[in-house]
């Protein structure tokens, strides 16, 4: 890749312009929630480039749908739209299973699969620079990355059995995954409910504080009339005992994620599959927002696809992700489109700070190279949508096989080039953010 080599204050002005329009009307309406997600960002590299995927795509949009490995099909899959290393992580599925993989799909979207590799193989060698890795041991994961996501592919496209590719489970998974996974095992639903929730009058009832908002009749109204619309949106499974689904109770709530600063969100607490007051369930519903991909892919066909954003990334993640939350759904609120699921007591994200040792290094990113590739693969002809009606891992499958060797150097080439720029742009927006040179903050 190569990246316009501009001076600091050129490139101030372009990080400046680039946030503008991805996070201007939120930031407006929100400054403090802006300044406490630009404070994470400025934390450290790695965490500037979780937080600036528009800067990312920004970056990107040379290629558009031309470059290698990217034809007619690849150019046109399911992508996650913001892969990087730390977007991994336990759920419950809906047949009961604790799995490991892909999760937060905010950002999925229609586009060139190469998209999701090069953002994890930046984020690898951020990650990898601050662990004090050598350019040579960044480029060996990377590699290692490319290799395991190819074999991975192949071995889908050409029809291997699903005992040969199991996901990451507690059976199945090692290292680092196995421990989240067995972290996520000894969580309880009980926990989570004692964490937010009280019993009052024999009841349960959200607990105040804690970033829990009390909300005036009026927008409880609204909540609670978004919520039925959602209910329509759940697959006909996952409405098996209506009495699972009576309110107990409603709040706002603040302190959301570094991803939706400024989106409003609230949580609702649900009677449980039973009367007893430990398996009451809590699901949130927040406002979806504009992908930064969808920016710099201007298909009309995929953009008329979805009826809001909220559809967007429901459709998007249940095509991404087998046996997706039998929580999620999506409906409507003051004309905008929200994301609906559950608040998860299995939720545990992958924890990079004490993966330090090359090896152990080595062996997740091979594993992450792995699910990214069944994510891919997941998301096509069989996942009941006609947005992408073939199969992406013959087609990704087919358009590596044209030339095998040249994946892992164009994924290398690209770490360390965008690697070096994101840490020269974090820099130049800490300096802009400590200097107050950031609208509206």
């Amino acid at each position: 890749m190569s990246v316009p080599q501009l001076n600091d204050e050129h490139r101030g002005e372009e990080i400046l312009a680039v946030l503008d329009t991805a996070f201007g009307e939120l930031l407006a309406a929100d400054p403090a929630a802006f300044r406490v997600k630009f404070r994470k960002m400025a934390a450290s590299a790695f965490a500037f480039y979780r937080g600036t995927a528009c800067l990312f795509y920004h970056d990107l949009q040379a290629e558009k749908r031309s470059g290698p490995y990217l034809d007619e099909r690849t150019s046109r899959v399911w992508i996650h739209g913001d892969l990087h290393a730390e977007n991994f992580g336990t759920y419950m599925d809906s047949n009961g299973r604790l799995v490991f993989n892909v999760n937060d799909f905010d950002e999925a979207y229609v586009g060139p699969f190469t998209w999701d590799l090069k953002r994890f193989a930046a984020s690898v060698a951020l990650i990898g620079y601050a662990k004090a890795l050598s350019d040579e041991q960044i480029t060996e994961l990377v590699e290692i990355y490319a290799a395991a996501y190819r074999e991975r592919i192949h071995a889908l496209a050409t029809g291997a059995k699903s005992d040969e590719v199991p996901p990451f489970t507690l059976d199945t998974a090692q290292g680092p995954l196995l421990d989240a996974l067995r972290d996520a095992r000894s969580l309880t639903r009980f926990g989570l409910l004692d964490s937010m929730t009280e019993i009052r009058d024999f009841e349960r009832r959200f607990a105040p504080g804690g970033g829990a908002v009390e909300l005036d009749a009026a927008t409880r109204y609204k909540v609670l009339a978004a919520f039925d619309g959602y209910l329509e949106t759940l697959p006909d499974a996952s409405l098996a005992r209506p009495d699972s689904y009576r309110v107990k109770d409603v709040v706002g709530r603040r302190g959301i994620g570094i991803g939706s600063a400024g989106l409003p969100s609230y949580n609702i607490l649900l009677e449980g599959h039973s009367d007893a007051l430990e398996n009451d369930v809590v699901i949130y519903i927040k406002q979806a927002q504009t992908p930064a991909v969808s920016r710099h892919v201007t298909d009309p066909a995929i953009r008329e696809y979805f009826q809001h954003e909220g559809h967007r990334t429901v459709i998007s993640q249940r095509a991404l992700q087998a046996h997706a939350d039998p929580w999620l759904g999506w409906t409507e609120l003051d004309g905008a489109g929200q994301l609906v699921a559950e608040v998860s007591p299995y939720a545990v994200d992958l924890d990079w700070s004490d993966i330090d040792e090359p090896e152990e290094i080595a062996q997740v990113v091979a594993d992450l190279g792995r699910a990214t590739a069944a994510m891919h693969a997941a998301a096509d002809d069989t996942s009941g949508e006609s947005l992408v009606p073939f199969s992406t891992e013959r087609a990704i499958d087919a358009a590596i096989a044209a030339d095998e060797e040249g994946l892992a150097p164009l994924l290398v080439d690209f770490a360390h080039t965008y690697g070096a720029r994101a840490r020269a742009d974090h820099q130049i927006f800490l300096d802009l953010f400590r200097n107050g040179r950031i609208p509206g903050l």
